[in-house]
């Protein structure tokens, strides 16, 4: 039986306001949360409390803020379990992730942001603060950049002018990125960004195409360098992120997917 209307719609707001915690996991107030989403402070008033009441968000002692809870990571923890992609993905992630010292994700679309659906890294690297359920700004990442160059040329167009259409004010600054980053794509194969999302923090990806039917993602290596010295990153990372993009790919061909 169909689901109402009005259940639909507020499951739909539900799972916006959990998306709008980002990748950067600080604690939101309902009126930062308001202007994530686009709904009215009323609307996340009461969106807070029921999320707050099934266990998804919790508020934090003491303040207005809210952070995600438990629930939302049994969620995760269910997905992780059946998801044919991660579990074969993982190893060989987690491998080159130890060979070469850095954070390995793999990463779909979700609207303008692009989401990791594997995540493993290195115990050695500084901490990225990133996992399985990050969202990354698809517009100044370089797992972004690399899964907007491997679509076919039409939809890739239409992406991007929704990219600068939503960048407003900043919308040369993320078009000339984007235009770099595809120059660097079509020379090398791969492209790097280097502290645009945060501070400090470089990512190296390439898109791969996943499963039957083929579905477009992106692979990708990052970590933190105060001081990076781009060329040496590059020669130590980019052939091993491409042998591992080339066998992940070979791993997961015949891997059942639905696009949706």
């Amino acid at each position: 039986m169909p689901r109402p209307p009005q259940v639909t719609l507020t499951l739909e707001r539900g799972l916006q306001m959990l998306r709008a915690f980002h990748a950067d996991r600080v604690p939101l107030t309902n009126g930062e949360l308001a202007s994530r989403t686009g709904l009215s402070r009323s609307a996340v008033s009461r969106l807070t409390s029921t999320l707050v009441h099934e266990g998804f968000i919790r508020r934090i002692a003491g303040g207005p803020r809210f952070e995600l809870a438990t629930g939302v990571f049994g969620i995760g923890q269910a997905y992780l379990a059946t998801n044919p992609v991660t579990r074969r993905a993982e190893p060989l992630m987690q491998k080159l992730a130890d060979q070469l010292d850095v954070a390995v994700a793999l990463a779909v679309p979700d609207g303008l942001d692009m989401l990791y659906i594997a995540h493993r890294c290195s115990v050695r690297i500084s901490a990225l603060q990133l996992g399985v359920g990050s969202l990354l700004p698809m517009d100044a990442t370089a797992v972004g950049w690399a899964w907007l160059w491997g679509l076919p040329d039409v939809e890739r167009s239409r992406l991007v002018a929704r990219l600068l259409d939503a960048a407003g004010s900043r919308s040369k600054e993320v078009g000339t990125a984007i235009e770099t980053a595809f120059d660097d794509l079509y020379s090398s194969g791969v492209c790097m960004a280097v502290g645009q999302y945060r501070r400090n923090a470089y990512g190296i990806a390439l898109p791969v195409t996943i499963g039957r039917p083929k579905l477009a993602m992106a692979l990708s290596c990052g970590a933190i360098d105060v001081k990076p010295d781009i060329a040496a990153i590059r020669g130590r990372v980019v052939p091993e992120l491409k042998r591992a993009a080339t066998e992940l790919q070979s791993l997961l061909a015949d891997v059942e997917l639905r696009p949706e």
